[in-house]
Formats: C-alpha cells, structure tokens, sequence
C-alpha cells in the first residue's frame, strides 16, 4: 500500500463522523424550527418556576464564599475518584501504593485542615460578639506581653 492510500484509509472514519454530527445538527435544528412552538404572549415569554410567580430579578449576586466553597467541594470531589481508582488498582500496586496512598491522604487531609483554619469553609460571618472577644483576647495577650518582668 503507498502512502496516500494509508493516509485515505486513516482519515474516512473521522470524516465519516464528522458529516454526522453535522448532519445530526442540521437535522435537528430544523425539526425544532419547523416543529417548535410559536406565541408571543407575555405569559409565554416569561420563565416558569414551578408554578410560583418569580419575583425580583436572575441576576443575584453571590457572596464569594459560596464560590470558595463549590471549588473547594469540586476539588475534593475529584480527589475521590483518585482513590476510587487506587481502591481497583490495589492489589497490583501492593505496598508501595498502599504507602503512596497513604502519603496522598495525609496530604489531602492537610488541605482540608488548612482550609478549615483559615476560615474557607465557614458559611455564615463571625457574630459582633465574636469580633469583640477576639479583640479583648488580642489586647490581653498584648499587655501581658508589654509588662516588664
């Protein structure tokens, strides 16, 4: 076989997917335009939230600690599948991936001990009262260490 002959043979199935994925839009594309629902009445136009009227506007804001949250919760939802996979693969890895997993948890739960100190994963702000007792605390320890001995 020459060259030009292994190339064509290669690069038909992409093709081949390629038209049908776009003939797979197009064709539904244009079943939904032909088929679809046409009405522009105000109720039509507004969006449906299970039977309650929506009030204000989709545009909130979000406080930031709620996104803090949803990456911290991704990232380690994603470090589950890392020892979901180490759990098939255990028996093969024997005791160097056990250590290794061992050593990855270890990491892993030191992450989660830092976050939970510095604070990311607390929903709700601190009370008034905590800022105060925090600062009478900040302000003994300070006069404490002022005093010459």
């Amino acid at each position: 076989m020459n060259a030009a002959t292994e190339q064509a043979v290669v690069i038909w199935p992409l093709l081949l997917f390629a038209a049908g994925a776009l003939g797979l839009i197009v064709f539904m594309l244009g079943v939904s335009a032909v088929l679809g629902g046409r009405h522009n009445s105000r109720l039509g136009n507004e969006p449906y939230e299970s039977g309650i009227k929506p009030t204000g506007s989709a545009r909130m804001r979000f406080s930031a600690k709620f996104y803090l949250v949803a990456i911290i919760f991704v990232l380690f939802d994603l470090e589950v599948v890392f020892i979901f996979s180490w759990a098939i693969a255990a028996p093969a890895l024997g005791w160097p991936g056990y250590f290794a997993f061992l050593f990855f948890l270890g990491v892993l739960t030191l992450g989660l001990i830092y976050e939970w100190r510095i604070g990311a994963l607390d929903w709700a702000p601190k009370a008034p009262r905590q800022y105060r007792l925090e600062a009478i605390e900040s302000n003994r320890r300070r006069n404490l260490d002022a005093k010459p001995r």
